[in-house]
């Protein structure tokens, strides 16, 4: 694992490239794989990997399946705004923020690859920022999987229409207190915590230790803390997912664990009765493709499959 000129590691191989947004700012993405050739229908489309959020998140949460796809696909990975090598100024960082950074980098890959369509998955929250962006970009984004989803749960916010947050100002000004902002990130991201996290996502304490590893890599950076701030102050959850992921038309793949802190999904009774729609369960906390990779990859390209036709 390399170190970039910020200090921050290089957490997967390829090239670490950047595109200049005018609404996302700096956004970092890996990509590696064959490249497209000059006729679409003789490539496998191209495919877009987005991590989940958390205090220390970055592309190194999509390793296992970049490594995977890009053997044989154009394959991306992508910094959110405010975590990895992308921008972490101070700033609003809400779903707006998140989806335009995702479109542009959409865009960028078609204009790299024969305007193709793309599949693309996320992880967690991410859901919610893929599922709004699909409906910006229906033509651009072929298939969705949507691993571990948010916006299922029993208590999920529908109060609101889908393109508003659940924003808390009181609380991020709260956190934005000098001494209590810093004293809270460093607890945050502290060994003892950032473990404690990743074996609720786990559902076990045998998580993985390389994840772990990079995890706390990537914590320490300046303005590392604005984002997660606005995460768990409610600027990232959508008021209303359900409705948004109920409005997609391209095929979507729902794979979740049973095991840990993020395995209810007891409101996913609408979505099943879509015909669209795709759902997988594992015997897993909420990174399958990092427990039982070969199973994950079996259910994940035969989903694939039915979205060619």
């Amino acid at each position: 694992m390399t170190t970039s000129e910020t200090g921050l590691p290089e957490v997967l191989p390829g090239q670490r490239r950047s595109l200049q947004d005018q609404q996302a700012g700096l956004v970092s993405f890996y990509v590696l794989g064959p490249e497209a050739s000059s006729s679409s229908d003789q490539t496998a489309p191209p495919m877009l990997l987005i991590h989940s959020i958390n205090a220390s998140a970055s592309a190194h949460e999509v390793e296992p399946l970049y490594k995977q796809f890009s053997q044989s696909r154009r394959t991306y990975a992508i910094d959110l705004p405010g975590f990895g090598h992308s921008e972490r100024s101070e700033r609003t960082y809400d779903q707006d923020l998140m989806v335009n950074a995702i479109i542009a980098l959409i865009d960028q890959i078609q204009r790299d690859n024969n305007r193709q369509a793309l599949d693309v998955l996320a992880v967690s929250l991410s859901c919610e920022f893929l599922a709004k962006a699909a409906l910006r970009r229906p033509d651009a984004i072929r298939s969705l999987a949507l691993v571990s989803p948010t916006g299922f749960a029993r208590y999920a916010e529908t109060k609101g229409p889908p393109e508003a947050n659940c924003g808390r100002p009181g609380v991020l000004k709260f956190f934005k207190l000098p001494v209590v902002g810093s004293l809270l990130f460093k607890l945050l991201t502290s060994k003892v915590s950032i473990r404690f996290f990743l074996r609720k996502t786990w559902g076990s304490k045998h998580i993985d230790e390389s994840f772990f590893q990079t995890s706390l890599r990537m914590r320490n950076h300046p303005g590392a803390e604005h984002a997660p701030f606005h995460f768990i102050s409610g600027y990232l959850f959508s008021a209303d997912i359900l409705t948004s992921y109920l409005e997609l038309q391209q095929p979507v793949w729902l794979a979740h664990g049973t095991r840990g802190d993020f395995n209810d999904y007891s409101r996913k009774q609408p979505v099943e009765n879509k015909g669209n729609w795709q759902i997988s369960e594992f015997d897993t906390g909420a990174l399958p493709y990092f427990e039982i990779p070969d199973e994950f990859l079996q259910r994940y390209r035969s989903f694939l499959k039915t979205a060619e036709t």
